[in-house]
């Protein structure tokens, strides 16, 4: 049976990309179903398929998984052979610590930047709190790549979960002309030039719902 993943606008939806360009990545075969977030009816459609309302969900069978980072860990059980997760027992622990301090940290750079696909590259100005995340997100990329990249460009070498969980933070760093190091950089661009990346950018830029909320111009929405 087809896995089936339900998730939101691709132009805003964070947590939906991370499981998606996992699964693409990793040419996992899935079917997507697509609830645009915030429209009439879009909570009872989510409910449909999960109680927990939100987006997005993993469906194999009779079993709905929700939240990225739990889907994220049920594929990697599911497909072991796909390197989810590096095999060497240290890299893992230190792949699954910064993928779980994704899931549960930065705020401030998530309120600040919103993911918005669309949106032309123009510089935010970006306030204490936001500029500290960054930092941090700076020296957590270039110190997975130190120690444990050398056999790919991502942040354990090849692609993985941990990349997963930090692509929307790799679209933000991009969209508000984030400052960041060379090192930084260069893993950005390996990113963005992923098929999968490309695949949900060209999407996300061809939707036609606007969320106020993720739009930091409003009311002016700003399209490359």
């Amino acid at each position: 049976m087809t896995l089936r993943l339900v998730i939101g606008n691709k132009n805003y939806s964070s947590w939906s990309m991370r499981p998606w360009i996992a699964l693409k990545a990793l040419n996992i075969p899935f079917d997507e179903i697509l609830v645009p977030l915030f429209e009439p009816g879009s909570r009872e459609k989510i409910l449909s398929h999960s109680p927990g309302g939100k987006v997005p969900i993993l469906i194999d069978g009779d079993t709905a998984v929700w939240e990225s980072l739990s889907i994220l860990e049920y594929l990697a059980e599911k497909f072991p052979n796909a390197g989810l997760w590096p095999e060497d027992v240290s890299a893992r622990a230190v792949a699954r610590s910064v993928a779980h301090e994704m899931h549960g940290g930065f705020v401030p750079l998530r309120n600040h930047c919103p993911m918005n696909m669309w949106r032309p590259v123009i510089k935010r100005d970006l306030p204490p709190p936001v500029e500290a995340n960054v930092r941090r997100i700076e020296t957590l990329w270039g110190d997975c790549r130190a120690r444990y990249g050398k056999d790919g460009p991502f942040l354990f070498g090849r692609f993985g979960a941990a990349d997963a969980m930090y692509a929307p933070v790799v679209s933000r760093f991009h969209t508000y002309a984030v400052e960041v190091n060379g090192p930084a950089r260069t893993y950005m661009d390996a990113m963005m030039a992923l098929p999968a990346w490309r695949e949900w950018h060209d999407a996300g830029v061809k939707e036609t719902w606007v969320l106020p909320q993720d739009e930091v111009d409003w009311p002016t929405v700003r399209k490359a």
